[in-house]
C-alpha cells in the first residue's frame, strides 16, 4: 500500500496536476478570505469555508480523474492487478494518495489563521477553525471515495472528471432537489444524505459523531464499490 500512495501522491508533482489544482485552490481560497476577512477586518472564517464548499466539489473530480482510468487508458492496471498487492491495499494507495493531495491545498487555511492572528481583536475562534478545517477533510475523503470509484468505471479522464464534477454538483444541490418534493417522507430520506447538512454541523465548531460516521460511511462504502470493480477486471 505504501509503495501505491507514494506513486499517487509523486504522481501529482511530477505532472502539472497537482500545480494547476493548489494554484486554483489557493486563487480562490485567497480571493474569498480577501473578501471576507481581510476587506471586512472580520476574523470569522466559517464563511471562507463555506464559499469554498463549491470549489472543493469542483477540484477533487481533477485530483482523482487519472486514479484509476489512466492506469486503465495504458493498460497498466494489468500489471497493478496482477501484482502481489491486495485489492484492498490497491484502492487505499490510490485513496490515500488523493486525499493527501487536497490536505496539501487545505495548507493554506493555516496561513490564513495566522494571518488573522496579528489583527487588533485576536486570534479566530481556534474550535470553529478546526472544526470547519475536519469537517472539509471528511467531506473531501467522502467526495474523494465517490470520484475514484466514478475513475475506475472508465478509462478517460475527462468522462471521470466530468461525472464526478456532475456528482459533486448533484450532492451540492440535493437540498434543493429535496424541497421540491412535495412528499414528506421521501424529502426527509433526501435530505438525511445531504452532504451540505452534514457538514454544516462543524461550521459551528461542534463534532457530531453522527456526521463523522455519515461521511466516513461513505468512504468505505465507494472504496468497496471501487474494489468490486477492479476485483472484476482481474478475474475477466
Amino acid at each position: 500500500m505504501t509503495a501505491i500512495l507514494k506513486k499517487e501522491l509523486g504522481s501529482f508533482f511530477t505532472s502539472a496536476v497537482g500545480y494547476v489544482v493548489m494554484a486554483v485552490y489557493f486563487f480562490f481560497g485567497g480571493l474569498f478570505f480577501y473578501y471576507y476577512c481581510l476587506l471586512n477586518a472580520s476574523k470569522d472564517m466559517a464563511t471562507l469555508f463555506s464559499n469554498m464548499f463549491m470549489i472543493t466539489v469542483l477540484i477533487i473530480p481533477i485530483i482523482t480523474m487519472k486514479s484509476l482510468s489512466e492506469e486503465k487508458k495504458q493498460r497498466t492496471d494489468q500489471a497493478l492487478l496482477t501484482s502481489p498487492l491486495g485489492l484492498g491495499e490497491i484502492v487505499i494507495g490510490k485513496f490515500l494518495g488523493s486525499l493527501l493531495m487536497f490536505v496539501c491545498c487545505l495548507v493554506i487555511y493555516l496561513l490564513f489563521a495566522v494571518t488573522l492572528c496579528f489583527f487588533p481583536d485576536g486570534a479566530p475562534d481556534w474550535s470553529v477553525f478546526i472544526g470547519n478545517l475536519a469537517g472539509t477533510i471528511l467531506f473531501g475523503a467522502a467526495m474523494i471515495s465517490i470520484d475514484i470509484f466514478i475513475s475506475s468505471l472508465t478509462e478517460s479522464m475527462i468522462i471521470s472528471a466530468i461525472v464526478g464534477m456532475c456528482a459533486g454538483l448533484a450532492i451540492f444541490f440535493i437540498d434543493t432537489i429535496a424541497n421540491l418534493v412535495s412528499i414528506d417522507w421521501i424529502s426527509t430520506a433526501i435530505t438525511s444524505i445531504s452532504f451540505v447538512k452534514h457538514y454544516e454541523t462543524y461550521t459551528s465548531g461542534i463534532f457530531s459523531l453522527s456526521d463523522t460516521v455519515f461521511f466516513l460511511s461513505v468512504v468505505a462504502l465507494f472504496n468497496f464499490l471501487t474494489l468490486r470493480v477492479l476485483e472484476k477486471r482481474r478475474w475477466s
